[in-house]
């Protein structure tokens, strides 16, 4: 149907379209119920149409913890809060050492 990304891309061009591929070595999503997708090696393409832009985002990913069950413990012990208080201090500091910080 088209010869490949060039055909494609010209395609486009003539549509008002402007694709990009993006360098990304990894590319996390955190989603609201505390985890994160955690694509490595992913492949992006900016997509811009009509002012705005688009991202399309491809690769295997694995689903890991926003927000990892030592690090709460850790806290809940030094602080002595609950583990709601504790992710909630985690989500909200760079690091542990913060999030004690704030909770003392």
């Amino acid at each position: 149907m088209f010869g490949g990304g060039k055909d494609m891309a010209k395609m486009m061009k003539q549509m008002g379209m402007d694709m990009e591929e993006l360098d990304a070595e990894k590319v996390e999503v955190h989603l609201s119920d505390e985890k994160k997708l955690v694509f490595s090696k992913p492949e992006i393409s900016k997509i811009e149409v009509q002012g705005q832009e688009v991202f399309q985002l491809q690769g295997n990913y694995s689903e890991v913890e926003d927000v990892s069950s030592e690090d709460i413990e850790l806290v809940m012990e030094k602080t002595d809060c609950s583990e709601s208080e504790a992710k909630e201090a985690l989500k909200n500091s760079e690091d542990v050492a913060e999030a004690i910080m704030n909770l003392q």
